[in-house]
């Protein structure tokens, strides 16, 4: 039986049939030419010679010759060796054609088939020596009497070593005419999805809540008490089904039926080696939960069950391979591994892999004894998603390509499932926290919860997963971006909790005549999702603004590791206010709520917002003081200057006065952008002057507020304001018939007639689906005035606006969508108490979607 892969050495002095064989094998169509190496060929394809000939000629031309025929040997086993290293990275098979007589020629390719990773099998060619110089004498090129001998000679001395070289199999072959080859013709860890397979993440012995997740997974039982899926789907262990929990006997058990009788597979695993060399006799220190599995056999001590027990789940651990690559038509997509793997032990088998997919990446203990785990997942390069377990976190992490779905059940956590090939979790809680007050990852995450982030993680790209919008994917272009902008320009990360999603208008342009964006677009397409009741509520001109409030400085330190009130900044993360400004509105605004104590009504040590700072000039002087204000300035004289020229010329040109008419609008436009950006600016000249408009009461420490319609946000929205006049009211207005759509119609008309920016129409619930997919959470829709100053003062000529009119909101929408998600996300986590790295990487989603160049002006 030949391997899949790997490397088959054939030995035996030139005559053996070691060409013959081959010939014979390819000719049968068991071996494909391109999987022989012959050194034969490779000395003709380095020098256009086979053999040359160096017997009864003179000494010094046989020396020359010899000399000649050694260094083109050693150009071709050298190039022989570079293509069988190509093979084996690449697992495939490699016959050597070859005499490897001497133990150092044999020893290299084991080295090399050690190296890669790859089996190294042995066909000897014992032929005796009659036989092999009757054949010499029948050669084109004859090796001669002497050599054949002399070969024959080693071959002999060396034929009793061979089968304690370490070949995983070696074969001696007297009659090639009666050789039977078989062969591997898949990779045995390949399994074909087939109608899918749902991989378990580490059941640790917690066999009730495994049935429970089977169960939800649409597992059935039937008649042979076995768990079948009536779609065929079967489902798939990443180990670690044992040790810590309740019932690992229990659980070996099942799977060891279910995996004899087709329906599920298991991969190995450190507690499973574990357990496996302890039922095998052997003198293991059963520690770290293990020991809970030998006193589950203890039931059996006096039975008669008791050594066909431990026989029958030995070899049934000893069996499971290292890893398993999940195939689509036979092509590999995904790679379940308990631990970790790298990319070059994909699809292979070896000690050394066996060992890494055990125990992931480490280096040495730490002081309790327990492994300091080294992130092999920065080094994971290719496209093939890896999903494992092994590491406890608190919720399914996806990162570089590789997918955690171990959420530590048997600490109290979740048992997750990722359903392949559509790439769903499923996950169920734990009844308790079986570690009993022992040693709990979950526990010990949430106490590093500030520990500075591992950057590396995130420089090839990454992917976050969002419960609202499944795996939200960065790429590495705009995943560095991000990255520089967190390095050199933002507030410290643990800080920067949140960033707040760009908002789409509306996403076709008004059907009306003079007029670019219009409330009705967004009705329309709120009502085309089934949305019947939304809200509208006035767009503020200033600058988003992110509000982290602490009740005291011990929050602070708690939620941030500084002691602080909190902090305020800007959607890209850089801080809103200078320090000591910061510091006023944070102590003014800390005790407005302390004396409407409004930290113990609501329980809470912390508030999240999401709001509107005014006015426009606190972020934006520059930009208005060098664009909007110069370029208006300019516009007005220059307008004013040629409307006169025009009028004057008018009495003897009457042609002229369409050139008149047309620049009076130009001047009229130019007023209108004027005072349309004068109308958001003010001088500050003490914190009382500065406005906050929070739309959004995202979360408090132990909760989070997506499940609160935007009604409930506006009228805490009042509350605020109640509290202190920092805080401004938002006016809105509920859409949820035709009545109350002209009543926004005809406010929205109103409100940008007079200069005001716009509104934001939203569906009344803060999470919206429509047939299961997550629609836009809100649209703005921005008045005729002021779209002045973002399409230019003269947008609304005809041509102008007919061209605007065409533009193409998709990129915009699905940043919106994207960035809503992982903003959802982010927070949960915050609340959920996970570390700041799962946090900061929605954030750094959310930065690096804006890098991605959008049309600003939409």
């Amino acid at each position: 039986m030949l391997p899949y892969a790997g490397i088959i050495l054939l030995i035996g002095p030139s005559n053996s049939g070691k060409s013959t064989l081959l010939k014979q094998l390819v000719d049968t169509g068991q071996v494909l030419s391109s999987e022989i190496i012959s050194s034969d060929e490779y000395r003709v394809r380095v020098s256009d010679v086979e053999f040359i000939d160096w017997s009864h000629r003179w000494k010094d031309v046989s020396e020359s010759l010899y000399d000649e025929y050694q260094r083109i040997s050693a150009e071709a086993f050298s190039l022989m060796e570079a293509t069988i290293e190509a093979r084996c990275r690449l697992n495939k098979i490699t016959f050597v054609d070859a005499t490897h007589l001497y133990p150092d020629d044999r020893k290299r390719y084991i080295e090399l088939a050690k190296k890669h990773h790859v089996a190294v099998m042995s066909l000897v060619l014992d032929v005796d020596e009659e036989v092999l110089l009757s054949r010499d004498k029948n050669r084109i090129n004859p090796r001669g009497k002497k050599r054949i001998k002399q070969q024959y000679q080693v071959f002999k001395r060396e034929k009793r070593f061979i089968k304690k070289e370490g070949y995983s199999a070696t074969y001696f072959i007297t009659d090639t005419d009666e050789v039977e080859v078989t062969r591997a013709n898949s990779n045995p860890v390949h399994l074909e999805v087939d109608n899918g397979i749902d991989i378990i993440g580490d059941i640790h012995g917690c066999y009730d809540e495994m049935i429970q997740l089977l169960e939800q997974l649409g597992y059935e039982k039937n008649a042979q008490e076995l768990y079948v899926h009536p779609d065929g789907r079967k489902f798939l262990s990443l180990g670690d089904i044992m040790s810590r929990g309740p019932e690992s006997l229990k659980t070996m058990l099942f799977f060891l039926r279910h995996v004899k009788e087709n329906q599920a597979y298991m991969v190995d695993s450190n507690h499973a080696s574990k357990i496996a060399r302890w039922l095998e006799g052997n003198n293991v220190t059963l520690n770290h939960g293990d020991e809970l599995v030998a006193q589950e056999f203890e039931q059996y001590e006096h039975t008669n069950e008791l050594a066909q027990l431990k026989e029958q789940l030995k070899e049934f651990l000893l069996n499971a391979p290292s890893h398993y690559v999940l195939t689509k038509n036979g092509i590999p997509t995904l790679v379940c591994t308990h631990a970790g793997i790298k990319d070059e032990f994909i699809g292979k088998q070896s000690d050394v892999i066996s060992d890494y997919c055990r125990y992931g990446d480490h280096e040495g203990l730490d002081d309790t004894g327990r492994p300091i785990r080294k992130d092999w997942t920065i080094h994971h390069k290719t496209s093939l998603l890896v999903v494992w377990g092994h590491d406890p976190k608190p919720k399914s992490l996806i990162i570089n390509n590789t997918i955690n779905i171990d959420q530590g059940v048997v600490f109290g956590g979740e048992l997750t499932a990722f359903r392949y090939p559509e790439k769903k979790f499923v996950a169920v809680q734990a009844k308790e926290d079986y570690s009993k007050g022992q040693y709990n990852p979950l526990i010990e995450l949430k106490k590093k919860r500030l520990d500075p982030p591992n950057i590396a993680k995130f420089n090839d790209g990454f992917s976050v997963l969002t419960g609202e919008l499944g795996k939200v994917k960065i790429s590495k272009q705009y995943a560095l971006a991000s990255i520089d902008s967190v390095s050199h320009h933002t507030i410290p990360i643990e800080e920067v909790v949140y960033i707040p999603p760009t908002m789409s208008p509306t996403p076709t342009t008004s059907s009306l005549e003079g007029y670019l964006e219009h409330p009705k677009e967004a009705i329309d397409y709120y009502r085309n999702m089934g949305i019947e009741r939304m809200v509208a509520q006035k767009k503020h001109m200033g600058s988003r603004g992110i509000l982290f409030l602490f009740k005291d400085t011990k929050a602070g330190r708690k939620y941030v590791g500084r002691e602080t009130l909190g902090v305020i900044y800007t959607r890209t993360g850089r801080r809103f206010f200078d320090i000591e400004t910061e510091e006023k509105v944070l102590e003014r605004i800390n005790q407005s709520l302390a004396g409407s104590d409004y930290f113990n009504k609501y329980r809470t040590e912390f508030i999240l917002l999401d709001a509107e700072i005014m006015p426009w000039n606190l972020k934006a002087k520059e930009l208005i003081s060098s664009q909007y204000a110069h370029v208006a300035e300019n516009a007005i004289l220059d307008r004013s200057k040629l409307k006169g020229k025009i009028g004057n010329a008018v009495e003897n040109n009457v042609d002229l006065a369409r050139w008149l008419k047309e620049y009076d609008e130009k001047l009229t436009n130019a007023f209108v952008f004027k005072e349309v950006f004068q109308k958001y600016c003010w001088e500050i000249y003490e914190i009382d002057q500065i406005q906050i408009a929070p739309f959004h009461l995202l979360a408090h420490s132990h909760e989070t507020y997506f499940h609160k319609p935007h009604t409930w946000h506006m009228e805490m929205n009042k509350e605020f304001a109640l509290m202190d006049n920092l805080f401004v009211e938002t006016e809105y207005m509920v859409i949820d018939d035709e009545a109350s759509e002209e009543k926004v119609i005809k406010w929205w008309n109103d409100m940008t007639g007079d200069g005001h920016e716009g509104i934001v129409i939203k569906p009344e619930t803060f999470i919206s689906k429509s047939n299961g997919r997550l629609i836009q959470p809100a649209i703005k829709v921005r008045g005729r005035k002021y779209l002045h100053i973002i399409y230019g003062m003269d947008y609304l000529e005809p041509e102008n606006l007919k061209r605007l009119k065409k533009r193409n909101v998709g990129k915009k929408q699905k940043h919106a969508l994207k960035e809503f998600a992982l903003g959802v996300e982010g927070i949960e986590r915050l609340v959920n108490g996970e570390s700041i790295e799962r946090v900061h990487e929605c954030v750094l989603g959310t930065l690096a979607m804006e890098s991605d160049p959008v049309d600003p002006r939409l």
